[in-house]
């Protein structure tokens, strides 16, 4: 049987090949690319190369098998990150000098889609601004974690950073914020560094709260404190904004909305909620929403 046909490239083949070179012909044609200020258009780059090229080995690559193009997709992406990177660590120095929230500022502003400025998209979708946090902020999630010890406990998911752009707003320097379920603390992290505002982390999972509380220290965020504890047991009395991104539901999210009434009772305090949970929050009697909101997006509501 000849073997010929085997060696003569598909068709499909040599498309998906041409389409991919000329993808990196372009990429590298454009040296402003790697400037700090090119981010965005980095981040979107990274992405294409990733879906044309996948791990960069060939049977992952969309059909192209010419080891060139592979070769120069690699170089393309080491170079995008370590734009990426150096950007990163050059925010993270100025945060270390005490320059914030000006560090941060420039980089989080704008819609998700660049065109539209204000309020945030609706929705639970991340964008450039949570590589660009996660990347300066450095919080790689703990490889054990303990198990959850109730049904009611919600696995943890972070809020998009657009979100708590809009939970900012809410905030003020003279407020102690509070986070219930914090995971890895990049809420209060940022909710501190771009207020001023004394911020606690509340998590029951303990490598979360190790985790957190090393990058406040990283950063010398020293108003901004995690602790390991369940929320129903937390001592809540300093307070005055309480987050929930649905960390629970059930019994457990019933006994914290009543500890929080009974903190309401002293003094006026608001909550602000993001996910599931805020169906529950709306229904309680002891607060009212501060505006109406749309659907998919932070809820603030003040108590009575």
């Amino acid at each position: 049987m000849s073997t010929m046909a085997a060696c003569i490239p598909h068709e499909d083949e040599v498309q998906c090949c041409n389409d991919l070179h000329a993808l990196l012909c372009a990429l590298e044609a454009d040296s402003s690319l790697f400037l700090p200020t090119r981010l965005r258009e980095r981040l979107v780059a990274l992405d294409d190369v990733d879906a044309g090229f996948g791990g960069f080995d060939s049977e992952d690559s969309a059909g192209c098998t010419d080891s060139r193009v592979h070769q120069r997709a690699k170089a393309l992406r080491i170079r995008l990150e370590a734009a990426n990177m150096e950007l990163y660590q050059s925010v993270r120095s100025d945060i270390v000098r005490g320059d914030q929230p000006r560090a941060l500022l420039p980089w989080l502003g704008g819609s998700a889609s660049g065109s539209e400025p204000g309020s945030p998209l609706p929705g639970l979708g991340f964008d450039y601004r949570d590589e660009l946090v996660s990347g300066v902020l450095q919080l790689p999630e703990p490889d054990e974690t303990d198990r959850q010890t109730s049904a009611e406990m919600v696995p943890y998911q972070p809020t998009p950073v657009r979100h708590i752009l809009d939970l900012i707003a809410a905030v003020a320097e003279e407020d102690v914020f509070v986070d219930l379920g914090s995971g890895l603390g990049h809420v209060p992290i940022l909710v501190s560094m771009m207020t001023g505002a004394q911020s606690l982390g509340v998590e029951v999972q303990a490598a979360y709260v190790a985790s957190a509380q090393k990058c406040a220290e990283s950063l010398r965020l020293s108003r901004v404190q995690f602790i390991a504890q369940d929320a129903r047991d937390a001592d809540l009395s300093r307070g005055t904004i309480f987050y929930l991104y649905s960390p629970f539901k059930g019994s457990i999210l019933a006994d914290v909305l009543s500890a929080l009434r009974r903190e309401s009772m002293s003094r006026p305090i608001k909550i602000c909620s993001l996910g599931p949970c805020t169906r529950r929050v709306s229904n309680e009697r002891w607060l009212k929403a501060s505006a109406l909101s749309d659907a998919g997006r932070i809820r603030v509501f003040e108590s009575l």
